[in-house]
């Protein structure tokens, strides 16, 4: 069984390419540490404040804020004043559309991790809130047919598919 994604079409050689074309490098460059991944998750989980992500991701204050900031500029969160009652003004942090979309990544990252990466398997799962069933993520073509990754061929990007 093969596990590599086969190359087909009028590629020009392997060599030649560069990684500023690379989605993987693109975003790779944008969510480029553990702690990122990590305020995401937490992101996700419903975290807001400050004080939940360096709490939750068991981080320091300065790698918080340094994270909070690029995932902020690189607009995967959306910052919002709030003010608690006799305090200053401080921030919340929100999941942006473009943020949301790493909903996938992060969820192929947890079913890796559940089956190689923990002894036992993790301890969390998740579940449609609308049926109860266990979600998990895979991939799919376009016209729905389930692919495994010795199926993929890698060809240059039509403008028709």
């Amino acid at each position: 069984m093969s596990h590599q994604i086969q190359m087909t079409g009028p590629l020009e050689p392997r060599e030649d390419w560069v990684i500023d074309r690379c989605p993987i490098a693109a975003t790779l460059e944008i969510v480029s540490t553990r702690s990122a991944f990590l305020i995401l998750r937490e992101a996700f989980y419903g975290a807001t404040r400050f004080e939940q992500f360096v709490e939750r991701v068991q981080i320091s204050e300065p790698v918080a804020a340094a994270r909070l900031r690029e995932l902020t500029d690189a607009g995967l969160l959306a910052r919002n004043p709030y003010r608690d009652p006799g305090q200053r003004t401080r921030s919340e942090y929100h999941l942006t559309d473009k943020g949301a979309d790493l909903a996938p990544t992060l969820i192929a990252l947890m079913d890796w991790g559940d089956r190689w990466g923990i002894d036992g398997g993790a301890r969390v799962e998740l579940r449609h809130a609308g049926c109860g069933a266990l979600v998990h993520a895979e991939l799919r073509c376009t016209k729905g047919h389930e692919v495994v990754a010795g199926e993929l061929e890698l060809g240059l990007k039509r403008p028709d598919v």
